[in-house]
């Protein structure tokens, strides 16, 4: 009994030997599985990784597997730069439907056609005078060919400016529209021309000058005043590098508040007791930078008009930071060398 119990009994040899067998190979297997598992966890993450890095490169247009803080910076900027350049477009576009931009003066993509023109003249004329008009283009302005040989070779445009008739459609409305389809050589305003409305008609005139023609200056000078446009062009050229310029013979002179007088002022109160009017250019001939003209156009509905059409226009300049030119030359009451107009 004894000895079959024991012949039955596990042996005991052995034992540590297979017990230290087991949990190596236990530990074995679960080694390799964590293995397995941080291996497949690291190829994942690394594919994410580079996922990423293509999604940037992509975005970014970087040909680079990463970027630096610098290099994030300069992309940041560039965004700010297209969200900036975007919102000048749109301020453009919003420009050119409100008539802020000449509109004959831009190609498809959006650009200037022709280089910036020097001068635009304006000929201040009206009904009744075509005898000082042809006198003029027989002195100094030209007329067809020659007048379009000016425009191309010195970059000046000169026309006579003209408003309709009260009664519109009338002989005098015809003898214009006549005159100018032989010529070519009229601004034709829609405003009614009258001597009472002689200011607004100046101020009609650098609005639609400014609007049509893209120059340098805008030049407005009366029908019986001849110029020498070569010297009218030195002296303009000679100021070019100011942005802002009201160039003229400055005068100033007695405000009259007496109905009766020719020059009377109806605002004449606003000048103070001495009443005397502020330096303005002379009427006959003056020259205003393409900035004021612009400055005319956007203003035009609130700029205010005094009885006389010089006083108006420098009436607009005051409290603008305006460079005024004093230029013997622009005084047209005797002719010499040098000079740029003169009084007939």
């Amino acid at each position: 009994m004894h000895s079959r119990g024991s012949s039955n009994r596990p042996s005991n040899s052995g034992g540590p030997a297979f017990y230290s067998r087991s949990s190596a190979l236990v530990l074995a297997m679960f080694a390799t599985m964590a293995t397995i598992y941080v291996a497949g966890r690291m190829w994942q993450d690394a594919e994410i990784r580079v996922y990423l890095v293509q999604q940037l490169d992509r975005r970014t247009g970087q040909g680079h597997s990463a970027i630096s803080v610098d290099d994030t910076l300069k992309i940041i900027a560039c965004r700010e730069q297209q969200k900036k350049l975007s919102a000048l477009e749109m301020d453009l576009a919003d420009a050119k439907q409100e008539g802020f931009v000449s509109k004959e003066h831009l190609e498809n993509d959006g650009t200037r056609s022709k280089k910036r023109l020097l001068a635009v003249i304006g000929i201040i004329t009206t009904f009744g005078r075509k005898k000082n008009r042809d006198a003029i283009r027989k002195a100094w302005m030209q007329s067809g060919a020659a007048l379009k040989k000016v425009e191309e070779e010195k970059g000046i445009v000169v026309r006579f400016v003209i408003g309709r008739s009260a009664n519109r459609g009338d002989s005098l409305d015809s003898e214009i529209n006549n005159e100018n389809s032989q010529t070519n050589d009229f601004i034709i305003l829609d405003h009614v021309e009258a001597p009472e409305e002689r200011s607004k008609k100046i101020k009609s005139f650098f609005v639609h000058a400014v609007e049509i023609w893209d120059a340098e200056f805008y030049v407005k000078v009366n029908d019986d005043v001849y110029v020498n446009i070569d010297a009218l062009g030195a002296a303009l050229s000679t100021h070019l590098d100011k942005p802002r310029v009201y160039m003229g013979c400055m005068k100033s002179g007695e405000v009259f508040s007496e109905p009766t007088h020719k020059w009377y002022e109806p605002d004449w109160w606003k000048f103070g007791d001495a009443k005397s009017y502020f330096r303005h250019a002379s009427g006959e001939i003056y020259a205003i930078s393409r900035a004021l003209a612009q400055f005319i156009s956007i203003n035009r509905s609130i700029l205010r008009i005094y009885a006389h059409d010089d006083v108006s226009a420098g009436s607009w300049f005051i409290g603008l930071d305006v460079k005024h030119v004093n230029e013997g030359k622009f005084c047209c009451s005797t002719w010499s060398t040098g000079s740029i107009c003169a009084a007939v």
